[in-house]
């Protein structure tokens, strides 16, 4: 039975925040700074200096703008600290508007795919609705990028520069999502009609001919052979003529990328330790490489990453970058806000719980270059972000142990650095994973 608030319910509410310990400055306190200024923990920042055991070399950050591409940045970072070493190429970049382009076109072929593969649901079901709430989003995870880079390759940023739709998507994103949906209501119609697959198939070809037109003129047109032109750290002069994008990748970066797998730490009771995982619904390459998610417990999860960092390999990571954390500082840290103690209350929830009950999910890719191992354990992770060098250290971060445990949630490593048992799960599940839904929080897009 329900049953409505009362005068006398609120009578008592004002008299339990009458007689809350300093309850008339904390008021104040809040009303003129807002709740994380004044609950702002400072021992934080003493805790949390950018000095660490291990700590790999990188270079400058790179910087996103105003774009969701940070699991593309975060990627392509990974691989270019290898060619900077070996090239001696000081702060180089990958051309992250290339691999956005591709995604952009292929997203749109895997929705319109979907789109069809649903058509004789009605707009209202929970599958129809997830994918015409949000067509396509800059947003992606390591196997979509391993999946782009497998068909189409990768270039140097100055093959294909940033453009101003690359660097501020929103516009892109806006038009591009109005097509899609309107051309989600043409082939439904088709499909209803009992169009046959060849008509599906021409129409939906004329729909992706429209599609790259518009990413063509936002984002350019991507190379498909080029020379690369550099001078190195020692100022020698290098040009290497007439390279395709996959001749670039396999000489300059050569990594076998099904050597990489994704780890998560999902601790929910639908996602038992040391098996795989795939979600319906989550990709971009028709065709190409699925996403495969092996979870494993805190300690496993994290072993994995050091091992990987001690061998002097940075690891792209995912987390739920905004939570308790200090942006401009580029702290990361559970006690940085002491929110319970500012209202006399508890927000305390398990990492489980806050998946299972929608407060917490993987919204931002980074890389881990560095960790503090102290008597054995990690105490603190540096973490290279890709929002530019006016934040954090110089665009570096510093996440606490206890941050890691909270809010990572998922990590990529050689599978040279897993156990025997790890990749003995992996080689046989590999063909059937378990499927989890498209709106699950591992599906979640950084």
């Amino acid at each position: 039975m329900t049953k409505a608030i009362s005068s006398e319910n609120i009578a008592q509410y004002a008299k339990d925040l009458a007689a809350t310990p300093a309850s008339s400055a904390l008021q104040k306190a809040v009303m003129n700074n807002g709740i994380l200024a004044t609950s702002e923990d400072t021992a934080s920042k003493v805790e949390l200096t950018p000095t660490f055991s291990i700590d790999l070399t990188t270079g400058a950050v790179s910087n996103q703008k105003q774009s969701g591409r940070c699991w593309m940045f975060a990627a392509l970072n990974t691989m270019r600290h290898s060619i900077q070493a070996q090239f001696k190429l000081k702060d180089f970049e990958l051309s992250q508007n290339y691999t956005f382009f591709w995604d952009k076109f292929e997203k749109s072929n895997y929705f319109y795919e979907n789109v069809i593969a649903t058509a004789d649901q009605p707009t209202d079901s929970r599958k129809v609705a997830f994918l015409l709430t949000t067509p396509q989003q800059d947003g992606g995870q390591w196997d979509m990028l391993t999946a782009l880079i497998d068909k189409y390759g990768i270039v140097p940023k100055s093959v294909m520069p940033e453009t101003y739709s690359s660097s501020k998507s929103n516009e892109l994103n806006a038009t591009l999502n109005l097509k899609l949906r309107r051309d989600a209501v043409a082939l439904r119609k088709l499909v209803s009609e009992g169009a046959s697959q060849d008509e599906l198939e021409e129409t939906k070809n004329k729909f992706l001919s429209e599609v790259y037109r518009i990413l063509a003129y936002t984002l350019g047109n991507p190379p498909t052979e080029f020379d690369f032109e550099y001078r190195d750290d020692d100022k020698n002069y290098h040009i290497d003529k007439g390279l395709t994008p996959k001749s670039f990748y396999d000489k300059y970066i050569g990594w076998n990328l099904d050597d990489y797998q994704s780890l998560i730490n999902s601790p929910t009771a639908d996602k038992p330790f040391d098996h795989l995982y795939t979600v319906e619904m989550l990709g971009n390459v028709i065709g190409g490489r699925e996403v495969r998610h092996l979870n494993l417990s805190i300690e496993d999860f994290k072993a994995a990453a050091i091992r990987q960092l001690e061998a002097g390999e940075s690891v792209w990571f995912g987390s739920d970058v905004g939570k308790e954390s200090d942006r401009q500082v580029g702290i990361m840290n559970p006690g940085i806000y002491d929110q319970d103690g500012l209202f006399n209350t508890s927000f305390a929830m398990t990492k489980g719980e806050r998946l299972d009950y929608a407060q917490s999910l993987m919204t931002h890719a980074m890389v881990l270059t560095g960790v503090d191992i102290v008597n054995g354990k990690p105490t603190k992770w540096k973490v290279e972000n890709s929002w530019g060098d006016k934040v954090g250290t110089k665009g570096y971060f510093v996440a606490s142990d206890a941050w890691f445990d909270e809010y990572v949630y998922q990590v990529v490593v050689n599978k040279k650095f897993l156990t025997d048992d790890q990749n003995a799960v992996i080689k046989a599940e590999y063909d059937k994973p378990t499927l989890l839904a498209p709106w699950d929080p591992m599906g979640a897009l950084a």
